[in-house]
């Protein structure tokens, strides 16, 4: 790690109530970590009774429906701005679920819960292979194990029968 003002590389360094906190020697200021966020959706239909998964090109298992926030845009803009993007459909509701910080990627995944608006389908090919929806139970056996996205699947379809 460097920093970001001179290029100094940063040493860790305790600070009171933070713990051990990357720290420039040159500029003699902490340098907490900078890391990008993004959104991430579980999409389901007016009835709650479907979930849309994607497949993202190159891979093969489903992922849920993600992109980064731009900067100076809210996370709500990005839902609909990004689901909008790669499918062409609208979000009619959306409700906040919960974050996990992704450490391959290392990026803050913010979760919603949308519901899209009925229609075709049109992909952004540029990212996306396919889209498709599945009953709950299959979009589970359907989504990528012991990802960040299963967690959020979960969470989401306990509060889909909630409601």
């Amino acid at each position: 790690m460097y920093c970001t003002v001179c290029g100094e590389k940063l040493t860790l360094m305790f600070k009171q109530e933070e713990g051990l906190v990357p720290y420039c020697k040159q500029c003699a200021e902490y340098r907490f970590p900078h890391f990008a966020t993004a959104v991430s959706m579980v999409v389901t239909n007016r009835t709650k009774d479907k979930i849309l998964l994607a497949r993202n090109n190159g891979q093969k298992d489903f992922v849920l429906f993600a992109g980064y926030i731009k900067k100076g845009e809210t996370a709500e803009k990005a839902v609909t701005r990004e689901f909008k993007e790669e499918t062409k459909l609208d979000t009619v509701k959306y409700k906040y679920m919960g974050s996990r910080f992704h450490e391959p990627k290392e990026v803050l995944m913010l979760n919603y819960l949308i519901i899209a608006e009925n229609g075709e389908i049109a992909l952004d090919e540029n990212e996306l292979a396919e889209a498709k929806w599945f009953d709950p139970e299959a979009a589970l056996e359907a989504i990528r194990k012991d990802s960040v996205a299963e967690a959020f699947l979960k969470n989401a379809l306990s509060e889909i029968k909630k409601l």
